[in-house]
């Protein structure tokens, strides 16, 4: 099977004949990639040939974000009120960013067509975007303070998104939609299931609808618990979650004997990684019944943080070969 065809019979809970999907998500941070560079990985190597190196399938990130100006720290606000938003709206939604997205998707059409490599977008999603624009704290008060503009934020942004992913099934369908969100943290979600329902699953229902007549899985990249939210995201026609953080509590298979076909991507204890071989192949070992359950894509609950050596990584993607066939058999 190709990477493509193992990736999509896994999103419809069919079996692979040889072994799953064997991808890196989310792949590596900056300065692990620098560390390995310092213990033999080879110069010069781009993010596909990183993954050749290591014999990983590629999945390819295609990012249609609002260009939301960067705010002079992380979690600062960019706007405080209606008319800083009006003033950057335009440059916000630029027909720009739609234009130098889709230029980048049809780079990688051949490809996709070929089955080597998989492809999922990135669209903001309707908690994430206005916490882009008014920052982390003044975001949570904002449901309060600002409930218009809140709606009147994320109403922009479904017109946005429908727009790109218009454009986008003009061209290819990918394997599947990734919203980003980051919802929840390490004791569940951030937002009680009635804000949820008033700013957030109207805007999803629409687009998931669109999607879904596409036959595109949609799935929505929240960190921390999402345990408790996935009912709320079954009701807004999104299929599945990543990264599922273990460090956050996340429990994969306690989600797939309640959720049988619920999509899962991730799930895999990045903190563990540089403590051996024997506590890693433990790990596959935990995650085993739900590799061999259908609907999920292991894969590291985040990326591979800088305290993993090359030698580790490499035990870790020896046992990765040694389950993804295991799984299938």
């Amino acid at each position: 099977m190709t990477p493509r065809e193992r990736l999509i019979a896994v999103l419809n809970g069919k079996p692979c004949d040889d072994r799953l999907p064997m991808v890196e998500w989310a792949a590596w941070w900056d300065k692990t990639i620098n560390r390995w560079k310092q213990e033999g990985l080879p110069a010069g190597l781009d993010l596909s040939g990183s993954l050749q190196y290591f014999g990983l399938d590629e999945l390819r990130l295609h990012s249609a974000a609002p260009a939301v100006p960067k705010a002079a720290y992380h979690g600062a606000p960019v706007i405080n009120n209606e008319a800083d938003y009006q003033s950057i709206k335009n440059e916000i939604f630029s027909e720009q960013v739609i234009r130098t997205f889709i230029e980048k998707v049809r780079e990688s059409k051949s490809l996709h067509e070929a089955g080597s490599i998989c492809i999922r977008i990135w669209l903001d999603g309707f908690f994430w975007f206005p916490r882009r624009l008014f920052g982390i704290e003044p975001h949570m008060y904002a449901f309060y303070d600002s409930t218009e503009l809140m709606h009147r934020m994320n109403d922009d942004l479904e017109k946005f998104n429908m727009s790109v992913l218009e454009t986008l099934f003009s061209v290819l369908k990918p394997e599947f939609i990734g919203f980003a969100e980051d919802m929840s943290y390490n004791h569940g979600p951030m937002l009680s299931r009635e804000m949820y329902n008033e700013f957030i699953m109207p805007h999803y229902q629409k687009l998931t609808s669109y999607i879904h007549a596409n036959k595109v899985k949609t799935l929505v990249d929240s960190d921390g618990d999402i345990t408790k939210m996935i009912p709320w995201l079954l009701e807004a026609g999104i299929e599945g979650v990543y990264p599922l953080e273990r460090q956050a509590g996340v429990d994969i298979n306690s989600i797939r004997k309640e959720y049988p076909q619920f999509i899962m991507l991730g799930g895999y204890d990045k903190m563990i990684m540089n403590k051996g071989e024997a506590v890693m192949r433990k790990e596959f070992e935990r995650i085993l019944p739900v590799m061999r359950s259908g609907y999920y894509i292991p894969s590291v609950d985040h990326q591979t943080p800088p305290g993993v050596s090359l030698d580790d990584y490499r035990i870790y993607i020896r046992l990765f070969a040694e389950y993804a066939r295991k799984a299938v058999c």
